[in-house]
């Protein structure tokens, strides 16, 4: 009954007192629609209209409180609605709010607001700062919820280190911290940011695919519709789209778009259409996924959500590559260097911000301007000529120091390119000076084995020797191409193949007897990849033109080397020999039939042996493309 009677009391004094005072009955009016629709796009204009008007009353009634809470309300309305570095003016607001009052647990709450700003514009190094500031305030006051969102935090900052394994073992400590606490949106929040890392972890993707879907049933056990829930549709997209479950993904993606659309979120499109272009690209449908990458790079650079960008510009160049459209992809591939030096830069201009702050003090230059009517004209014209003059003054300082500044940086990036294109031009010769030098070795040791095998009398002796001069001179010329061609990282395999071809058929002194053939299109590959190819390859024609055509027969090889699938190579060698009769003995030692299993076995592939009309041996192996 007494407690029933406080409640009263209280009751009655509050409206007694907002009765007396109007503008906090407006204030609290104002509060309790912002808290009720903050969260709903459609009433983005009237949160910040309402907000704004919650600011003025908030300063008039000096009720900080509530003045904390308008700010909050105002970063949560630029993160999701309007220019994101607006958000970061609010931020510093709330921020000076709390150190005033000394409350240090929402100070820490305040900083992770920032971390989660910078997340976004890809200040990595000053979000990660934040974070720990956070978790330092959170240790002190012994807040287990808040030392938990530092964890899945700093998790989530692993996951952009590339320290995937560490991002997990963060978020597991988080969780076992909220799993006992009643605050499911974090616990899934945490299972979300989980996923992340596991996604490209040394860990199965059923395991991730888990692991996110854990977050999905919280969110929808909250009756979560909007950006959380969207957020961890899209990343379990991500997951099937490394699965190859193509079709499973871009559901997921065109959900994320269609409730993107309904609710109004335009940024929000941004993941989606990336993702389906994507998952388009990876399928090899390259007309199809041009335009969603297009119109992400558009909502990109006008919402200003750029931490994706050069991803974005990147997966354009290459389509418009495969499409065949040279210029285009060069015009996104300059894009795609620039703003990957801009991403690795971390770079930050808070543009908005700075606008608001000029809004702020243009109203209060206004306000003094209407007190100082009542002073006299010529007092005022000479004030405002002073002030005029000293902006002036300080403008032009500026400008001018900016311009020295400018100037300076210039030259010292002028200086600093020259010596890097004198450093990069000196280590590409020296690294064809190493090739040059690596060929002429492989060449004295094949002289040195021809020497020797000169000497011996042993038939199978001397083929075992020739077998080794011809392996040697298909390392060679691997090497002597590297050192004459404009990549020195590369390979152009139908040239080499045609110099390997040359080099056998004069060894076996077959030139009019057999001849080779190339059936494919220019290819380049990596040396790591190359040089199994060729040692294979030189095996296969040299079985050929011992065992294919007896009795000086003559006959044609075919080499072919293409790309029967994006991820997929397929080498083929054919003769149209006398082929391989069932059951009967292999001739030889074995041992190039060993190295041929083994190499195959180093480049991850598989072996089909055919004998129709011949001999004919296919390859498969996984493209990895020259860099």
């Amino acid at each position: 009954m007494k407690q029933q009677l406080t409640i009263v009391f209280v009751l009655l004094c509050t409206s007694f007192f907002n009765a007396q005072n109007p503008d906090s009955a407006k204030l609290d009016s104002l509060l309790d629609w912002l808290d009720s629709h903050v969260k709903i796009p459609k009433d983005s204009t009237q949160i910040a209209t309402k907000s704004y008007k919650a600011i003025v009353l908030s300063k008039k009634t000096d009720n900080k409180d509530a003045l904390a809470k308008t700010y909050n309300f105002l970063i949560t309305y630029h993160r999701d609605y309007s220019k994101i570095d607006s958000a970061f003016f609010y931020v510093d607001k709330l921020k000076d709010i709390y150190l005033e009052q000394k409350n240090d647990d929402q100070l820490a709450f305040t900083y992770l607001k920032r971390e989660e700003l910078l997340l976004v514009k890809a200040d990595y190094a000053q979000a990660n700062e934040y974070a720990y500031k956070a978790l330092d305030i959170f240790e002190k006051t012994k807040n287990k919820r808040g030392i938990a969102i530092c964890y899945a935090a700093i998790g989530e900052l692993k996951y952009y280190e590339r320290s995937y394994s560490q991002g997990i073992e963060w978020c597991d400590k988080a969780i076992a911290i909220l799993e006992p606490l009643d605050f499911p949106e974090d616990l899934a929040n945490t299972y979300r940011l989980k996923a992340f890392d596991m996604l490209f972890a040394d860990v199965e993707h059923h395991e991730a695919l888990k692991t996110i879907n854990k977050a999905i049933n919280i969110y929808k056990s909250l009756g979560e519709t909007g950006i959380p829930m969207m957020a961890a549709i899209n990343w379990r997209g991500n997951i099937y789209k490394y699965m190859d479950r193509y079709d499973d993904a871009i559901a997921d993606y065109q959900a994320n778009y269609d409730n993107s659309e309904k609710l109004g979120l335009e940024r929000y499109l941004i993941p989606s259409l990336a993702n389906i272009g994507h998952v388009y690209l990876m399928q090899g449908k390259y007309a199809e996924a041009l335009p969603y990458n297009l119109r992400a790079i558009d909502i990109m650079k006008k919402s200003g959500r750029v931490r994706n960008l050069w991803e974005n510009y990147m997966h354009v160049s290459n389509i418009y590559e495969s499409l065949g459209d040279y210029k285009m992809a060069l015009y996104y591939h300059h894009l795609y260097a620039s703003a990957h030096e801009e991403f690795k830069d971390n770079t930050i201009f808070g543009l908005e911000a700075e606008a608001e702050k000029k809004y702020l003090t243009g109203q209060k230059n206004a306000t003094i301007y209407f007190q100082n009517e009542q002073i006299a004209h010529q007092k005022r014209t000479q004030t405002l000529y002073i002030v005029l003059a000293v902006l002036l003054a300080f403008i032009l300082f500026g400008l001018l120091y900016y311009y020295r500044k400018r100037q300076k940086k210039n030259q010292e990036l002028q200086l600093l390119n020259s010596e890097l294109d004198t450093k990069n031009k000196q280590n590409e010769l020296l690294l064809k000076e190493i090739h040059h030098r690596v060929k002429n070795n492989l060449e004295l040791v094949k002289s040195l084995l021809a020497l020797q095998s000169a000497q011996l009398e042993d038939s199978a002796t001397k083929d075992a020797m020739m077998a080794s001069q011809n392996r040697v001179q298909s390392m060679g010329i691997i090497h002597q191409k590297l050192y004459q061609g404009e990549n020195l990282g590369s390979i152009e395999m139908k040239d080499y193949f045609l110099n390997l071809g040359e080099g056998i058929l004069d060894t076996f002194n077959a030139e009019d007897k057999v001849k080779i053939e190339c059936a494919m299109d220019n290819l380049e590959l990596d040396v790591d990849t190359a040089v199994p190819i060729g040692l294979i390859v030189n095996e296969l024609l040299t079985n050929a033109l011992k065992y294919a055509f007896p009795n000086d027969g003559k006959g044609n090889i075919l080499i072919s080397l293409s790309q029967s699938t994006p991820e997929i190579l397929t080498l083929r060698v054919a003769d149209n020999g006398i082929g391989k009769e069932i059951g009967t003995t292999p001739k030889g030692t074995g041992f190039g039939s060993q190295l041929i299993q083994l190499l195959t076995q180093q480049l991850d592939g598989k072996m089909i042996e055919e004998h129709d009309n011949g001999t004919s041996i296919l390859i498969q192996f996984k493209f990895k493309p020259a860099a």
